[in-house]
């Protein structure tokens, strides 16, 4: 096995590319990080320059996206795609030629991928089909960047034996519940919450992603629905609704949504 393996990571938010390099010093700490990118052309400099084994992309970086620069660095580097949202990370990824990490970045997910890449590296096995993948991932981005289909508008939720259409801009917010999602929305003033049979996931992935963010893992909120947003000293934040005494958790890896908030 190669003992210095060597790793870039090329992200635009700091705060990320530091949490990052901190796991990974906890998950393989003879992995030398020889570079921090801050976009998609920075990094395709730096691995120009440096060569590292390995290259933490995230996908979505102003200028060139990490896609574009996975394009550039092909099949010279391990390849590890970082994003917030797993909607890119379907079938070119389950065919284990390429690997992405879901942000916020879990310590277990990341334990697997460090496995993975060991294995890689040991071998000295470049990703196959790296070409084609990288392919249907910039058709991905390229349908998303287009708008693709337009998004949810309404939202069918049940209370009782009373199934409502309730219209997406109501919504304040939504939880995620198991494997159902709990719609929080006003009936005029009055704070209304029903339950949903679709996962959180897959309904984040039909609203408009300009309106709703995921500022948690089992939360997703209406931008336009917030009053104030307080941050804490630990990385993390907590958000204030307009007209509802809710207040919701922002984790660690979302903070940078509200940075000039």
């Amino acid at each position: 096995m190669n003992a210095h393996a060597t790793a870039l990571i090329a992200d635009d938010e700091p705060l990320l590319r530091d949490a990052l390099r901190r796991q990974l010093a906890e998950a393989w700490p003879e992995l030398e990080i020889v570079a921090e990118a801050r976009n998609g052309r920075e990094a395709v400099r730096l691995f120009e320059a440096l060569h590292p084994d390995i290259c933490f992309l995230d996908i979505h970086m102003p200028g060139l996206s990490g896609v574009d620069a996975a394009n550039h660095i092909g099949c010279r580097a391990h390849l590890v795609f970082v994003t917030a949202y797993d909607h890119y990370a379907v079938q070119a990824f389950a065919q284990g030629a390429l690997d992405y990490l879901l942000k916020p970045v879990e310590q277990a997910r990341l334990a697997e991928t460090v496995g993975r890449l060991k294995q890689r590296v040991r071998s000295s096995r470049p990703a196959v089909n790296t070409e084609q993948l990288l392919q249907e991932l910039s058709a991905q981005l390229a349908r998303l960047r287009g708008g693709g289909k337009a998004p949810l508008r309404w939202i069918r939720v049940q209370s009782g034996k009373t199934v409502r259409l309730v219209a997406a801009d109501d919504v304040d917010y939504l939880r995620s519940d198991a494997k159902y999602t709990v719609v929080a929305w006003r009936d005029g003033e009055k704070p209304v919450e029903a339950v949903v049979r679709v996962p959180l996931r897959d309904l984040l992935e039909q609203l408009d992603p300009e309106q709703f963010a995921q500022v948690h893992r089992s939360v997703v909120v209406n931008l336009r629905a917030i009053r104030h947003v307080t941050r804490h000293e630990n990385e993390t934040a907590e958000i204030h609704l307009k007209g509802r005494g809710d207040v919701l958790p922002v984790s660690r890896g979302y903070v940078h949504l509200f940075r000039q908030m």
